[in-house]
């Protein structure tokens, strides 16, 4: 292994710096700030640097607005639901407020359901659960493991070439489901290219063949606005720890029978009304699948998190697409790093790119990356196997995983040219050890 560049050396500091200039890795001024932004980080060959954090889409780094309101929440904290106690009944309060500001964040009806659950695989799981029996499902082989695992009866649909062959593949398979209920699963954005799937075009074969959809909004909510109402969805699920609020929280939001006529996907204090020689269970479904002490933390960050990206969408969205733009652009310059597409270089995306390195397996780029420049990235499947082995040519592929850039507000223009940098050494001593 090499060792690092020195320019990537931050001068010799008497302290740890309290904050850092935009060059250094800052997100834009004006923009939500994250915690950790100017966090030093050892690399190979002595020194630090500012981390690079290109890992938002497995965890985004805590918002400061966030960390705040879990400080001020943190002295009032206490029990919810059943206590007469002052701090339990403005702990209570604020648990419930929090529901009201995930409905709006969604864009849900004011009956749906907001229920909270640990994370997406955990509401994903909480919806199967709820499914009334013999639910058909329908679903991509795109789809993240939280979504393509947890059915019962699944038709697994193969990656469509384009978004309107999703379309029409999800509608034929609809139209050929068994009679009974029937539910489309889908993603609103890719966890591996960070693509964006024609949800409302899927809601409308959806609501034509008598089926429901469920979105998996993970990666699209902390990128973009989503309203449920407006695109005819019945359920989203999303994670708390994409959204800039690590505090383990998700939600499910969405119609509310399944949920009510379901058993309590935990059974407990909460979930129960009366427990005697028989239980009756609460009748509403957040309380009804929101057994024992809820994560009142984890959801207090969540409301939080939802509340602040709510008011700079429109800046956030033109800084992540102006870093997007950069890296790809900058990836694409690179002969022996490609790109990994469903639809191709036009289509429109969230923050995220993922690619392979020839010559490199995708660990060893990941470590080189963090041992000797100070950046985080993700490698391997993504929790998304079948999708990634069919973007990297089927179950023989000389690769079978890839390495991800996941950007958010946490990247500076630094952050990506510190990666192009990186990778075009990289490629570069492949090149001249071919050669």
């Amino acid at each position: 292994m090499r060792t690092s560049p020195t320019r990537l050396v931050p001068p010799a500091r008497s302290h740890v710096p309290t904050a850092l200039t935009r060059a250094e890795g800052v997100p834009v001024r004006g923009l939500p700030r994250v915690v950790g932004a100017d966090v030093p980080v050892p690399i190979r060959g002595g020194g630090h640097v500012p981390y690079a954090n290109l890992d938002h889409a497995a965890s985004a780094p805590c918002l400061e607005a966030v960390h705040e309101a879990v400080t001020r929440a943190l002295p009032y904290y206490s029990s919810v639901h059943r206590g007469t106690g002052r701090l339990s009944r403005v702990t209570t309060d604020a648990y419930e407020a929090a529901r009201e500001t995930v409905r709006a964040f969604v864009g849900a009806w004011r009956r749906s359901a907001v229920v909270f659950t640990r994370n997406t695989t955990d509401s994903m799981n909480l919806l199967a659960h709820a499914a009334p029996t013999g639910t058909s499902v329908v679903v991509f082989e795109t789809e993240h493991h939280a979504s393509l695992l947890p059915w019962k009866r699944a038709v697994r649909l193969p990656a469509p070439a384009t978004p309107a062959e999703a379309v029409s593949a999800a509608d034929r398979a609809l139209r050929e489901s068994p009679i009974g209920p029937r539910l489309l699963v889908v993603t609103a954005a890719s966890n591996v290219t960070g693509e964006l799937w024609p949800i409302g075009e899927l809601a409308h074969v959806a609501r034509r063949n008598g089926a429901r959809i469920a979105v998996d909004a993970a990666q699209l909510v902390p990128h973009r606005p989503l309203d449920m109402t407006a695109l005819d969805l019945d359920y989203v699920a999303f994670s708390g720890h994409k959204l800039y609020a690590p505090f383990g929280a998700g939600v499910l939001a969405g119609r509310a029978d399944w949920l009510r006529a379901a058993d309590p996907y935990l059974k407990g204090g909460g979930a129960s009304a009366s427990v005697g020689r028989t239980t009756r269970w609460a009748a509403a479904p957040e309380p009804r699948h929101e057994a024992g002490t809820p994560n009142v933390l984890g959801v207090i960050a969540l409301a939080a998190a939802c509340e602040t990206l709510s008011e700079r969408w429109d800046a956030m969205i033109a800084h992540e697409e102006a870093l997007v733009t950069r890296l790809r652009s900058g990836l694409a310059t690179l002969a022996p790093v490609h790109e990994l597409s469903l639809w191709g270089e036009g289509a429109p995306r969230v923050g995220i790119v993922s690619f392979t390195v020839d010559g490199w397996n995708a660990r060893d780029v990941a470590l080189t990356l963090s041992e000797e420049y100070g950046i985080g990235v993700r490698d391997g499947r993504f929790c998304a196997h079948p999708f990634v082995r069919h973007l990297l040519g089927g179950d023989d592929a000389v690769q079978d995983t890839a390495v991800r850039a996941g950007l958010g507000l946490g990247t500076s223009e630094e952050h990506v040219d510190r990666l192009l940098t990186a990778l075009a050494e990289l490629t570069c001593t492949v090149t001249r050890a071919a050669g």
